[in-house]
């Protein structure tokens, strides 16, 4: 199993650079020609969440993708470091009248919840196989796809 790993500073500028290694990595691992675009949109949409996640929580601790190949399939992880539900409400700096925490990877602490959760949309719509997790260290997205080794075979 080969791992390349990519740490950037959440600037939305490294955001395109993140989606070109992604579709190349994606592209030596064996994913299929046609699913590329599906690729590069999706991390494009998971690093800009967590660099808006980032941003809005005050975060400089950097975004960090893994894309692992697989022996029939390849994934990519995308991790904040914005602590979710059952997190420290006072690292995350969001409470509400109750003193219970809000904010997470999914509901953030800004006006743009609403882009957050279209964001999951879009990454669901182009992904068949996604998961969403948060917890106390921060967030992950996970999506893989197989490779051409995993759809030649019955």
């Amino acid at each position: 199993m080969a791992t390349v790993e990519l740490r950037f500073s959440a600037q939305p500028e490294h955001v395109r650079t993140a989606r070109l290694v992604a579709a190349a990595v994606a592209r030596r691992a064996g994913v299929d020609e046609a699913v590329l675009d599906e690729v590069r949109l999706a991390v494009g949409e998971a690093c800009s969440r967590a660099v808006g996640l980032h941003r809005s929580h005050g975060i400089t601790e950097p975004v960090s993708v893994a894309l692992t190949e697989e022996e029939k399939a390849f994934s990519i992880e995308v991790g904040d470091s914005v602590p979710g539900p059952g997190g420290d409400p006072a690292a995350s700096g969001a409470r509400n009248g109750s003193g219970a925490s809000e904010a997470g990877p999914d509901r953030p602490e800004t006006d743009g919840e609403g882009e957050d959760e279209m964001g999951l949309a879009v990454i669901s719509g182009l992904v068949d196989d996604v998961e969403v997790r948060s917890g106390a260290g921060g967030g992950v997205i996970r999506m893989s796809w197989p490779t051409a080794d995993a759809t030649a075979r019955p």
